[in-house]
Order: structure tokens, then C-alpha cells, then sequence
């Protein structure tokens, strides 16, 4: 077997397990903080994760699908973790990126509503409390 489509065939297998891999553990545990950010709206948190996940599938995998052509051939065993840890490595940071980039995003949208919560006062503004009894 050609190192070339055996490295092709590594890269893959580990690019699209950290792929899944990352998402599932995003979708799980982001459910949670998307439920904080959406008032505690179970439905639309649900619904806005899955979009979330379906989006991150589509991006990493486009991008670990362009990334798989080597410019240089693979000719002995070194080359091969040298081309695997190069791709690998490019494909983790892309996946780190795309995970803090949601989680700025979101942690965004959360201070806004914590903001507008704080805005509004406990009671209505426009009612009026008589003055307490002494001794009350």
C-alpha cells in the first residue's frame, strides 16, 4: 500500500472521530449554557443546539474534506507522522477556533439578556405603596 493513501486513510479516521467527537461533547454539555442564554426556553435551546451541531459538522468536515490533498508525497514512515501531525494539528486548532468562536458568541448574547434583565425593577414602577403602619 502506498504511505500516501495510508496517510489519506489516518487522517480521516482521526479527523472525522475528533470531529464527532468534539460536537457530541459540545451539543451534551452546551445544552445546558443555551438554555441559560435562552431564558430557559428547553425547546428553542434543543432546537438552536442541533442547528449549532449541524452547522459545526458541516464547517469541520468541509474543511477536513479541502484539507485532504498532500502538495508533497509521502515516501518513507517519517514523512507519514510528519504529514499526519501537520494536517491533525491543523484540523484541532480549526476545531478549537470554531469552539471558542461559539462560545463568545453565545456568552455574548447572555450578558445582553443578563443586561436587559437587570434593567427592568423588581416591581412595577408606576404603582404606589402606602406608607406602613407604626409599629408594623
Amino acid at each position: 500500500m502506498d504511505l500516501s493513501v495510508l496517510a489519506y486513510v489516518v487522517y480521516l479516521v482521526i479527523s472525522i472521530g475528533l470531529t464527532v467527537w468534539v460536537a457530541r461533547t459540545l451539543s451534551s454539555n452546551g445544552r445546558i449554557f443555551l438554555s441559560d442564554v435562552l431564558h430557559g426556553d428547553e425547546k428553542l435551546a434543543d432546537a438552536v443546539n442541533h442547528l449549532l451541531v449541524v452547522g459545526f459538522y458541516l464547517v469541520n468536515l468541509g474543511f477536513v474534506a479541502l484539507y485532504l490533498k498532500s502538495a508533497d508525497p509521502v515516501d518513507n514512515t517519517r514523512g507519514l507522522f510528519e504529514a499526519l501531525s501537520v494536517k491533525l494539528g491543523v484540523v484541532l486548532l480549526v476545531l478549537g477556533v470554531m469552539h471558542l468562536g461559539n462560545v463568545y458568541v453565545l456568552n455574548r448574547i447572555r450578558r445582553r439578556g443578563l443586561l436587559e434583565r437587570e434593567q427592568f425593577p423588581p416591581v412595577d414602577s408606576d404603582g404606589w405603596t402606602g406608607p406602613t403602619p407604626a409599629g408594623v
